[in-house]
């Protein structure tokens, strides 16, 4: 789902349903959709992709704060020389999209409203993905990145705000259960990395966090109070 930013509140923006397949361009497709639905409402600002198994780390106006007052959007774009980065580069991108061009990313961004217009409303790029970055590419990790890099490298933060456990390895990031929901595991994603925001170093480097099991619900609720509410 996604969330916007506007003066009052945050809601979940909801657009009609079509299939969304993972590893394909079609999960771009209704990202896109939903940036889309949200950007009628003129008042949002901002706009956070968050799927159902992400929670919130710190409380609303900490949130809202953080990105209302950023000077950049936060998109995790990288050039991965690796084969999971270029090795999925296809040659007929070209000239549209160079392999110097292509880049790597995390799918939960977060964009400002300029950003989030230019990628609705790109016919440019789309077309190479859908020909030249089917099965085994992924484009969700590389069409946005790639394209808001090469456009608007200065206003990407080249980080997310969505913390993922990818240190068990495999195709999806760990997924935490309810017996792994204690007071110092949330402590240590809230404020375990440094990073930099508006140019200056901080501790507050993710918003949010995934992935997390149903069951893991009602030990996070009872921690609320303690955590999220700090």
């Amino acid at each position: 789902g996604l969330l916007s930013c506007r003066c009052q509140t945050v809601f979940a923006s909801t657009t009609r349903e079509d299939v969304a397949e993972w590893g394909t361009v079609s999960l771009c497709d209704a990202e896109r959709r939903l940036l889309a639905n949200a950007l009628l409402d003129f008042s949002n600002f901002r706009f956070v992709l968050l799927s159902e198994s992400c929670i919130p780390l710190f409380n609303f106006t900490t949130v809202y704060n953080y990105l209302i007052k950023s000077q950049h959007s936060f998109v995790d774009s990288f050039d991965d020389e690796g084969q999971e980065g270029r090795g999925r580069y296809n040659p007929n991108m070209e000239p549209e999209i160079t392999i110097d061009q292509w880049r790597k990313g995390s799918q939960w961004f977060e964009v400002d409203r300029k950003l989030a217009v230019t990628i609705i409303s790109d016919n440019f790029f789309y077309p190479n993905f859908e020909k030249f970055c089917g099965a085994g590419c992924f484009p969700s990790e590389h069409y946005f990145t790639t394209m808001l890099s090469i456009h608007f490298g200065s206003l990407l933060a080249n980080r997310s705000i969505t913390w993922v456990d990818w240190s068990r390895g495999g195709a999806h990031p760990a997924m935490y259960k309810k017996e792994d929901i204690t007071h110092d595991f949330i402590g240590n994603i809230r404020n375990g990395t440094q990073c930099t925001y508006n140019n200056k170093t901080t501790s507050v480097c993710f918003l949010f966090a995934r992935k997390f099991a149903p069951n893991a619900l009602d030990p996070l609720l009872r921690l609320l109070s303690k955590v999220l509410g700090s």
